[in-house]
């Protein structure tokens, strides 16, 4: 075995260990005994209930009949597809707005100077709801991808640019006194004291941006376009197909819950002086 061999194999470990552990870390918790008790009895009654007459099944189908329009909507309306195009719009706005958020709120928490000339921008903006930027929207970029990420960038930049600026703000002065004290730059203590005092700022607002995004995702998609999850939600909803309605419901807690539990995970990874709190 030459020594190229070695390293791939102990590369291929490394990520079947790190796959391992986000599994365990996030799928624990809902085979925790804990949440059985509350998880399978919800089940049952979501199954039973509308069976037994108790809820009207025309409003709400039993968790059976959600499962095989399910398979139906997986082979015959290309729900893959659709998922696939939500997620690749939403990975773009995600990917713009956390590039441009994280370091505006690093530098406002850093300097004066700077907090007090885009400060009150963006707390002017803030307020406005994101649904309110639609009709604006739809005028400068029209009806497709563009104004689907610009109305997701939206909902994302503000929880993070503010939840960045708060954790960098709030960084205690006893850590930046003692890098001064053996000869640490502002450059330096940029990097490794205020960023990594925020990162947990910076995470949390991140999960609250997936949160936002997913939203603004289905509002953007319900104007126009003829592919995505919130296409088929409106499609759903326009022809009252219920069980496809909660289908597309349960498909985006999903993803909401997965992407969290990554940002959870990267905590975890990065900010090891938080394991066990």
């Amino acid at each position: 075995m030459n020594i190229n061999d070695t390293y791939e194999t102990k590369g291929w470990r490394r990520v079947i260990q790190e796959l391992w552990g986000f599994l365990k870390n996030s799928l624990g918790n809902f085979f925790s005994p804990e949440f059985l008790t509350i998880l399978i009895p919800l089940l049952f009654l979501w199954e039973f209930l509308p069976r037994w007459k108790i809820l009207p099944e025309s409003l709400i189908p039993s968790l059976s009949t959600v499962a095989r329009r399910f398979w139906f909507m997986f082979w015959h309306k290309d729900l893959v597809f659709h998922i696939g195009w939500s997620m690749g719009r939403f990975f773009a706005a995600f990917a713009i707005a956390v590039v441009l958020a994280v370091p505006v709120g690093l530098l406002m928490g850093w300097n004066l100077k700077i907090r007090a000339y885009v400060l009150p921008l963006w707390q002017l903006l803030s307020p406005i709801p994101p649904p309110a930027w639609v009709p604006m929207t739809i005028i400068f970029f029209g009806i497709g991808s563009k104004m689907h990420i610009f109305l997701m960038f939206i909902g994302i930049f503000y929880p993070v640019l503010f939840n960045t600026y708060q954790g960098i703000k709030d960084t205690d002065p006893r850590y930046l006194a003692s890098g001064r004290v053996f000869g640490a730059s502002e450059f330096t203590l940029l990097r490794k004291v205020y960023f990594w005092h925020a990162f947990g700022s910076i995470i949390m607002s991140l999960k609250t941006g997936v949160a936002m995004g997913l939203v603004m995702l289905l509002i953007g998609e319900s104007y126009g376009g003829r592919m995505g999850i919130g296409y088929l939600l409106g499609q759903a909803k326009d022809y009252f197909v219920i069980p496809e309605m909660m289908v597309c419901m349960v498909i985006l807690g999903w993803i909401g819950w997965f992407l969290i539990e990554v940002l959870k995970y990267v905590e975890i990874k990065l900010a090891v002086w938080k394991v066990g709190r």
